[in-house]
Parts: C-alpha cells; structure tokens; sequence
C-alpha cells in the first residue's frame, strides 16, 4: 500500500487495483465529533458516488465500505489527470458539461468540480472525489458547482479556459443553473470592488 495523496480529510492510497480513501483522525476534535464526522462523511461519499453511477456518470466502482474504520475501497482510475492534458484536449470540455449536465439533473452537486478531480480514462471523463458533495435541488449550489468549474479553469488552464468552456455550454444544458451562475459571479465581482 502506498501513499499517493493527503488532503485535509484524508490520505489516500494505492493497493494493486484499488484506491484506499482513509479519513483520519482530527485530535483537535473531540473524540465523539471526530467519530460521528468520519463515519457520516465516509457513508455520504460512498452514497454519492453510487447516486452518480445511477445516474450515468462515469465514476469510480465502490468496492468496499466500512464505516467502523472510515475507510473507502475504490477502483483504481488508471489514466490522466485532466488538469494535466486540457491544455492539449480543449474538447473535453463537451465530455465534463455532459458529466456534470447528468449529475446536476439527479440533484448532485461535486461541490469540488475541479479539472484535479477528473480523470480521462479510455476516452472517457471520470470524477473522483465526492468529499464535498452533497443531494440538493437548490439552483444556487449547482451555480456554485459551475462557477468554481470555471474559476478552475480560469486559474489553471488561462490560454484556452474560453474555448474550454464553451465546449462544455454545447453538452451543459440546465439553463436555471446557467442564468443562476450570472447572479454568483455577479456577487463574486461585486465583492473584489470592495
């Protein structure tokens, strides 16, 4: 087992075929909190990224849960990072707004829809990393889904960012999250004024 990658919520790892997300202990927390935060995150992603298979979306197979340990067995991805080929793949905008069009429609938003968690696999766009996500019918949050979509891009993919995204506009179609994302970024310039 090796250690790939630590975020704030957990150390991931790589077992043979299978990908190990380990939600580790906070001792700034108290105990109990810590506890019933682990298990309740670990059980949210696992349903979240089942709801997303349901619904269509490419996403890594559950292979184990385990809610005593707060770890999640998943398939191992193996392809690129689509943060680190957009540059060269602007296309791939259509296959992201195709994703997120499909999770948006069953009521789940990323809530970390960043090119780092999309991985292209076999042609293919997957998403990882559900930690943030939640169920919700709530237009605003699928804006925010979009807006953080396209400040990443903004940020990390500057030269191409436009074509980028108006690749994914021609397979993203919920216009009440689109007119929506205007009312955010709208609040988000606001705010940069002061």
């Amino acid at each position: 087992m090796k250690l790939i990658a630590e975020g704030a919520e957990a150390k991931i790892y790589i077992d043979k075929e299978k990908i190990i997300k380990d939600r580790v202990k906070k001792t700034y927390r108290l105990a109990v909190i810590d506890e019933f935060l682990r298990k309740t995150r670990t059980r949210s992603e696992a349903k979240l990224i089942r709801e997303a298979e349901r619904a269509g979306v490419n996403v890594p197979a559950i292979l184990e849960q385990d809610d005593k340990t707060y770890k999640l067995n998943m398939e191992f991805l193996n392809g690129d990072k689509v943060g680190d080929i957009l540059d060269k793949n602007i296309e791939l905008g259509e296959k992201i707004g195709e994703q997120v069009y499909k999770l948006h429609s069953r009521k789940i938003v990323h809530g970390d829809l960043t090119t780092s968690n999309m991985i292209l696999k076999n042609n293919n766009v997957y998403f990882i990393d559900f930690g943030l996500g939640k169920i919700t019918d709530k237009v605003e949050d699928m804006a925010v889904d979009l807006h953080l979509f396209k400040e990443c891009i903004i940020s990390k993919h500057n030269s191409i960012w436009e074509k980028v995204w108006n690749s994914f506009l021609k397979t993203y179609k919920n216009d009440k999250a689109l007119k929506h994302l205007k009312k955010v970024e709208a609040r988000g310039r606001y705010k940069k004024l002061d």
